[in-house]
């Protein structure tokens, strides 16, 4: 059939579903939603991708529902990744002939686009991407995320969310859709139905108490107090805020110190002069409170620590969406950012 992104998905699904698919990417809601979709049609089975061996499919592969007989049974395998690795010669095989009684859907966070499981069911079958990132191959872009939160997630809700509200929510919440849908369940509470959730109302409710010890861990990151930083962060992860939803709100600020750092760089190596104020302004900094703010927290890194910021927060943000995305692993790596971008700032 074809390979789809959530979005495409869960918003127009095909009219016909097929009777494999792979349900892949690292956003776990995003995979819950997919195959809630594929399997409302009758009755589903689930087995564990960790433990599951392929001699325990075959009779549920080959067996009808017992009890709904308008629709297919769904066999789920969820957490696939090893059960796909165990299994690919035996899969490949049963992609090229799947059955017609049940609908076969394995779940997973990577599929490679370069194997013949990968070619088989995208080819012949559904493969289903399952991120919220901005990729061009998948035709994932940043007006059709926008509309997905605006169309189907806030519907979800009963609610309306204007486009500037719904990029307000991925500035400072990040791309993890589960996380952004908590924040539009609790702002529908602030609308009377009918009326729109703004911009202004997501940056009053959602900066809250988060944006201050956000704030407050950027502080502690710029005067060289990693043992603060690691509390405030301790306090939004406690919050239930994930590690891959906290980094680009903290990155955020950060990022914006590392862009003047490079523009004094830049202008120094063609020997120009430049002032603070003018590097600050290029990075996106303007008001004069936030650029004392920010001219302060560039003396507390010093020019080594904000040379790296760029980099640092670049493959930190890769990690967690690679190998470092397991719960617990996610969770170290930000604490060791944290750890290395306070470490050597000096101590005040």
């Amino acid at each position: 059939m074809a390979i789809l992104n959530a979005f495409e998905m869960l918003t127009k699904p095909p009219a016909q579903l097929p009777s494999m698919a792979a349900v892949f990417g690292p956003d776990t809601t995003l995979r819950t939603w997919v195959i809630s979709a594929l399997s409302s049609d009758g009755d589903v089975t689930s087995f564990d991708g960790e433990t599951v061996r392929w001699s325990d499919l075959r009779d549920d592969l080959a067996t009808a529902s017992l009890f709904d007989f308008d629709g297919k049974r769904t066999i789920v395998i969820r957490d696939a990744d090893k059960f796909v690795s165990n299994h690919r010669p035996e899969l490949e095989k049963y992609a090229a002939n799947p059955g017609e009684s049940n609908r076969f859907v394995m779940e997973m966070t990577t599929l490679a686009s370069n194997t013949k499981l990968y070619k088989a069911i995208a080819g012949d079958h559904l493969a289903v991407a399952c991120t919220a990132s901005t990729d061009k191959k998948l035709g994932i872009t940043a007006a059709n995320r926008r509309k997905f939160l605006c169309n189907y997630v806030a519907k979800r809700h009963g609610a309306a969310l204007s486009g500037e509200a719904a990029d307000a929510l991925i500035e400072m919440l990040g791309e993890e859709i589960g996380m952004i849908e908590t924040e539009i369940a609790k702002l529908a509470l602030y609308k009377p139905p009918g009326e729109t959730i703004d911009e202004p109302l997501v940056r009053e409710v959602v900066a809250g108490w988060q944006g201050k010890t956000v704030w407050q861990i950027t502080e502690a990151i710029a005067t060289g107090n990693a043992a603060e930083a690691l509390l405030q962060l301790d306090k939004l992860m406690s919050g239930g805020q994930r590690p891959i939803a906290l980094l680009p709100q903290i990155a955020w600020s950060l990022r914006r110190l590392g862009m003047a750092t490079a523009v004094v760089e830049h202008r120094e190596r063609e020997g120009r002069s430049v002032q603070l104020e003018d590097a600050l302004a290029s990075a996106g900094i303007h008001r004069p409170s936030d650029i004392q703010q920010s001219k302060a927290q560039l003396r507390g890194l010093g020019r080594a620590r904000g040379k790296q910021l760029l980099p640092w927060l670049l493959d930190a943000d890769l990690r967690l969406k690679g190998t470092h995305s397991a719960d617990g692993r996610d969770r170290f790596l930000l604490e060791h950012l944290v750890m290395r971008l306070a470490k050597a700032a000096p101590q005040k």
